[in-house]
């Protein structure tokens, strides 16, 4: 063995290169595989770099646009700030933008802008059904708590507060007219006093806005309505003349029970006074006469001048039927004159029960008015005796 590499048999060893030149690869520089890259034309175009910024903006407003829904429809669907029910009239003709910062002003909602988009959203969405936001006018109550979507549904439903006025069987147009001007809901002013016997007595309902004078159009619409059909549909034999003289008998039925049972039996009298040629006979037409549409004052007794008096309404004076209604009918004084009791009787007095004790000949009609006058003695004896100052009951 001399020491020489076996492998090349030269004596040289067998890294005899350098170790840089070992781990190069052939025939490439070393400079060129560690110098960096350009970067590329179009990279460094400024519509790229723009189109770049932009979706960028796109992608933040994308998210911070999710975030405001988010939030919107979070307080939308959320708990409202009322604490105690409360109500809200919405006006005809009110648009979105006021009602939604009317419903802000009442502490119904938090927030009215967040109310008006919430509603155009669902308005978009075909909630409504209609295309339009689906607010209808009226007088809505909300409850504690109600969410801005709670609130929205309301206004949508239509079903407003419903107020009422009653209007009795037997008022006179001056009686209806106070209490309309009465009422603390309907507003404006009255229309001139219309014709006795045209407003329909009944309760009516309506919403908070309603003026004086639609409701009085709605009573007079009303009356026309059902007097024309139930004088339709009369008997065919009745001593009228025309649908006012009809109105006008059922106005005296009206007045002189509040028995409705007994209204067909009154009117049996009436209609055959009337074709007997009698005189009707009957106190109210002398009330009218005397006062008018306002009524008889509670302390003021019928007097025989009274009874006496040539007014047009007098019946104890005058033959046939006054020259219009001494009060506004109802539809049961109504049917009654359009179907009388058939009956031959000609006279009814009180019968101190409240109702009326009718009778054909004048002398039953003077036993029945001796046995009222009875009950009245009777009556007024108990009532002196209970208030006299001997009666134990009193003295205490």
């Amino acid at each position: 063995m001399d020491g020489r590499s076996p492998a090349t048999g030269t004596g040289r060893s067998a890294v005899t290169h350098g170790s840089d030149e070992q781990l190069q690869p052939s025939g490439e520089a070393p400079s060129r595989r560690n110098k960096p890259k350009r970067r590329s034309r179009h990279a460094r175009n400024g519509f790229v770099i723009l189109m770049n910024f932009g979706f960028s903006l796109a992608l933040l407003a994308a998210v911070a646009g999710g975030l405001v829904f988010y939030w919107g429809k979070q307080t939308f669907d959320s708990a409202g700030p009322l604490q105690t029910e409360a109500t809200y009239l919405v006006s005809r003709g009110a648009g979105l933008e006021s009602v939604a910062a009317g419903l802000e002003r009442a502490g119904i909602v938090s927030d009215a802008q967040v109310f008006e988009y919430g509603v155009r959203v669902a308005s978009l969405e075909g909630l409504s059904g209609r295309g339009d936001t689906g607010i209808r006018a009226g007088e809505y109550a909300f409850a504690p708590g109600a969410s801005m979507r709670d609130v929205m549904e309301t206004l949508r439903s239509g079903n407003s507060i419903q107020h009422a006025v009653t209007i009795p069987e037997g008022w006179t147009v001056h009686q209806i007219y106070a209490r309309l001007a009465a009422d603390p809901v309907l507003v404006g002013d009255l229309p001139p006093m219309v014709a006795e016997g045209t407003l329909l007595p009944e309760t009516y309902t309506f919403t908070r806005g309603m003026t004086r004078s639609a409701m009085v159009d709605r009573m007079k619409e009303a009356q026309s309505e059902l007097v024309e059909q139930i004088w339709a549909g009369r008997q065919d034999d009745l001593p009228v003349k025309d649908i006012g003289e009809f109105v006008t008998l059922a106005s005296i039925v009206e007045k002189e029970t509040g028995i409705a049972a007994e209204r067909p039996h009154v009117a049996s009298v009436f209609v055959n006074r009337l074709r007997e040629g009698m005189r009707l006979q009957s106190d109210p037409t002398i009330i009218y006469g005397v006062w008018g549409g306002a009524g008889k004052p509670s302390d003021e007794p019928i007097r025989q001048s009274h009874i006496a008096g040539a007014t047009p309404y007098n019946t104890y004076v005058i033959r046939g039927l006054p020259p219009g209604p001494i009060a506004n009918p109802g539809r049961a004084s109504l049917e009654a004159v359009a179907h009388p009791l058939d009956t031959r009787d000609l006279y009814f007095v009180a019968d101190g029960t409240g109702g009326h004790a009718f009778a054909r000949t004048l002398n039953e009609h003077n036993a029945n008015v001796r046995r009222y006058r009875d009950i009245e003695r009777a009556a007024a004896a108990a009532r002196a005796e209970a208030d006299s100052p001997e009666n134990p009951a009193v003295a205490q």
